[in-house]
């Protein structure tokens, strides 16, 4: 009967972990303020909350006399934060680069079934028919401002690594261009002029390959290009070289066709006339969309693989980080077994040891999640990295350690805190203090 008991009460203890647990994560940064100012509010003007505070200071001046079982609880909750906050700012910063790259005022359209640009083709004629479309926006010559545009794929050494290629996009872009993607800055040299093998190249991608230097030449297709200008877009767009379609077309022996077009819309409210003029062609079948929810799409499928990845990786450090939790804090328990047991003799309840125990391992534990946290906001926020998604070429893109993402980590690391110092926290109180005092 004792051991049924006993085994309810543990059942019931993981269960109201779980629930806690859920309700943490969902749990926003106002309601776990507001629990925190409960629980001074309760520390302050209750008998039980200033015995707990009481209880609580004693085992806080102790730290320093376990300071090595202490520091494993926060070094080890600090990598787990570390390493979560890092994959997740990787995973953000991706989904930040490619989202920046779309709006709302441009849209983009493929042939039908085409997941992306690479996989898409369209002919001369039904470019045209595209261009010509109700809803996009004209220019002061009442032409259509829209850009047929190509997208292969080109082999180049790597900086520090001239061995080794990596991929990189080529698009041939129309002279339209400009007005379409307004937030294309030459920075250095001069915009490449059509017909000629020319070519401009994002900031994104003169760090990362070697010979994209204004003046160099590069091969590509066989022929010599020459770099005449740097652009800078702060969106995936950096990672790409432009040339003039025609001379992109004729090089990779493309014909008349392009792969896209793109188009510059009246206004946003002009897409869904643009779209259903172009669903409702008998000559047509193409896919549409906005530019914002175009990019955005490429951006879910490695997104989602780099925070199952990076939480997946964060759960099994997370499970090491509440073993040393525990293992530090049933030592520390069974150190000062004497001064809880006369704690507990001289009229302290269970509750506040339970909780000034929980306390001091949570107080650990965001120690650990601020320092993992902050090494990483400083060493890999804005850092530049390069990857490869399933639709795109070589991606450089920027780390982005936001502020939710930083308390993420920090919720992270109470939780872990929380499982850590509940089951010694429960055994300090459960122990008789007969038994406590004759141990020693």
């Amino acid at each position: 009967m004792k051991r049924a008991k006993t085994f309810f009460a543990r059942v019931l203890t993981l269960l109201a972990v779980a629930v806690f647990l859920a309700i943490w994560i969902a749990l926003p940064w106002p309601g776990i303020v507001a629990l925190a100012v409960a629980l001074a509010v309760w520390m302050v003007a209750t008998r039980r909350g200033r015995q707990t505070w009481e209880v609580t200071k004693v085992g806080l001046a102790t730290v320093t006399q376990r300071l090595g079982s202490s520091s494993v609880v926060v070094v080890g909750i600090a990598g787990v934060v570390g390493v979560l906050v890092a994959m997740l700012a990787m995973s953000e910063g991706f989904a930040d680069t490619l989202r920046a790259t779309g709006n709302d005022h441009t849209a983009i359209v493929l042939r039908g079934g085409s997941q992306a640009e690479l996989n898409s083709i369209l002919d001369r004629d039904s470019a045209n028919v595209v261009i010509q479309a109700p809803g996009v926006k004209k220019d002061a010559q009442g032409k259509p401002i829209a850009s047929g545009e190509l997208v292969v794929v080109a082999n180049l050494p790597r900086k520090g690594d001239p061995n080794s290629d990596s991929n990189v996009p080529i698009r041939g872009v129309s002279e339209d261009v400009w007005n379409l993607r307004d937030q294309v800055k030459i920075v250095e040299g001069r915009k490449f002029k059509p017909g000629l093998r020319e070519l401009i190249v994002g900031k994104g991608a003169r760090e990362q390959f070697e010979g994209l230097d204004v003046g160099k030449s590069i091969r590509l297709a066989g022929q010599t290009w020459t770099v005449v200008g740097t652009f800078e877009s702060n969106d995936a767009l950096e990672s790409e070289l432009w040339g003039d379609t025609q001379s992109v077309a004729s090089a990779y022996r493309r014909g008349s066709s392009v792969q896209s077009v793109t188009v510059l819309l009246d206004s946003p409210k002009a897409f869904d006339t643009f779209k259903a003029s172009l669903a409702a062609d008998p000559r047509l079948k193409v896919d549409v969309s906005t530019t914002r929810e175009y990019f955005g799409k490429q951006s879910e499928g490695l997104t989602k693989v780099l925070r199952a990845v990076g939480i997946t990786v964060g759960i099994i450090m997370a499970i090491g980080a509440v073993f040393g939790a525990l293992n530090t804090m049933f030592a520390a328990i069974q150190a000062r077994a004497r001064e809880i047991a006369t704690l507990r003799a001289i009229g302290f309840r269970g509750l506040p040891v339970v909780v000034s125990v929980m306390l001091e391992t949570m107080l650990l534990a965001l120690l650990g999640g601020v320092i993992g946290a902050g090494i990483v906001w400083i060493v890999f926020n804005g850092y530049t990295a390069s990857t490869l998604g399933s639709n795109f070429s070589q991606v450089v893109f920027r780390f982005h350690v936001s502020g939710s993402l930083l308390w993420t980590g920090i919720k992270w690391a109470l939780a872990i805190g929380f499982i850590g110092g509940l089951f010694p926290a429960l055994r300090a109180a459960r122990v008789p203090v007969t038994t406590a005092l004759r141990e020693l």
